[in-house]
């Protein structure tokens, strides 16, 4: 038997609704039905589902789906009801209670709010519930959009310590080359580096029920494999999709994270994805060095210039005096006194500069991920 596993299951509106824009019960069928499976194998599974704006808005009296924000947000509302009372029933027919989580971005970008989600996802899967996770459509403005379940699914993975992150759409992975017009395009059956090659691949998915395309997931993937989780992508119409996905049999796409790198723990996943930033410090080739290589804390006397008008506690972006990011961190001085103190040894720092942790920002509260930052 395969060892349990702490699995989320992201699934795309074109693989829950049928051609006219309804929920497809028989689509949804098998995707509890799959569900229910791998959790009687003993894995606890977070779903996060897209769908509320294509079940809802045909109710609203709509043709087609709507672009006009008021009218998605009014369709969601209907179709989260709907995609939320036929998720409850079939689960109950398997045994299990399904829970409702809605959220936003700024959730995630407060600290606070963050840790409260995890720990309520945490006591859901500790009494055998399927958290049911999507974007609050209804309330969200564009400035606080995930932008995408995609990128969703590989935040709630982060959130929650996943062991694996399972994103199913109408696509059967990643391929080399575009296989709707190219025919001898070859699916990447594993992947273990995101390269410039792997993102120029990537292309949208001509779907007109889903917001992301490959492109988005691939974004995804970079956020779940930061985080050391492995990361499938697969076609939702396949069966026994979910299944063949834990045991490394199906078809599709396997994103495999770095042996050799230690995967980001939740706080530094917040850090690095979620916290936003509230301004900027410039440091020299001894801080960089100190900080990325030495895994050394940094110091005030390695910075150089502060840009932002910041407090105590808040994420920063660090950069080297070159403009390059080097990573972000908790930030341990207001701007103000970091402007006074930048350059100087800690024997040296006005008495008057009160702070709890001498050091400009702990090693234990930076991470090194500029390039996959999204936030």
């Amino acid at each position: 038997m395969t060892d349990t596993k702490r699995i989320v299951v992201k699934i795309g509106s074109s693989s829950l609704t049928s051609r006219n824009g309804e929920i497809s019960l028989r689509k949804l069928d098998r995707l509890v039905d799959e569900i229910a499976l791998i959790k009687e194998e003993g894995h606890e599974v977070v779903l996060v589902s897209s769908g509320a704006v294509a079940a809802g808005y045909r109710k609203l009296g709509l043709i087609e789906r709507p672009t006009k924000l008021a009218e998605k947000q009014a369709a969601a509302s209907i179709g989260q009801c709907l995609l939320m009372e036929a998720y409850s029933e079939r689960f109950i027919s398997h045994g299990y209670i399904a829970s409702q989580i809605l959220i936003t971005r700024s959730d995630f970008s407060d600290q606070m709010r963050y840790m409260n989600a995890r720990n309520t996802i945490q006591v859901l899967l500790e009494r055998g519930v399927v958290p049911i996770v999507n974007e609050n459509d209804t309330i969200t403005i564009k400035q606080l959009k995930f932008g995408d379940n995609d990128t969703l699914s590989a935040k709630v993975a982060g959130l929650v310590e996943a062991d694996e992150l399972i994103i199913l759409s109408d696509i059967d992975g990643l391929y080399d080359d575009n296989p709707k017009t190219n025919p001898k395009a070859t699916l990447l059956e594993e992947v273990r580096e995101i390269t410039p090659e792997i993102e120029a691949a990537a292309g949208d998915s001509n779907s007109d029920v889903g917001t992301g395309g490959m492109s988005s997931k691939i974004d995804a993937v970079k956020i779940s494999l930061a985080a050391g989780i492995e990361t499938f992508i697969g076609d939702a119409n396949k069966s026994n999709i979910l299944s063949d996905a834990v045991h490394h049999s199906a078809r599709g796409t396997y994103f495999k994270p770095d042996e050799k790198e230690e995967g980001l723990d939740v706080t530094q996943h917040w850090i690095a994805f979620n916290s936003g930033s509230k301004g900027e410090v410039i440091i020299d080739d001894g801080a960089r060095v100190a900080i990325t290589e030495k895994q050394s804390h940094l110091l005030p006397q390695g910075v150089r210039e502060v840009n932002g008008d910041f407090d105590c506690g808040d994420v920063v972006v660090i950069r080297h005096l070159n403009g390059e990011e080097v990573g972000r961190g908790v930030i341990n001085y207001s701007a103000e006194q970091l402007r006074k103190i930048k350059r100087l040894k800690l024997n040296d720092i006005p008495a008057d500069i009160k702070v709890t942790k001498s050091e400009a920002i702990r090693q234990d509260e930076f991470v090194c991920v500029p390039s996959v930052t999204m936030s």
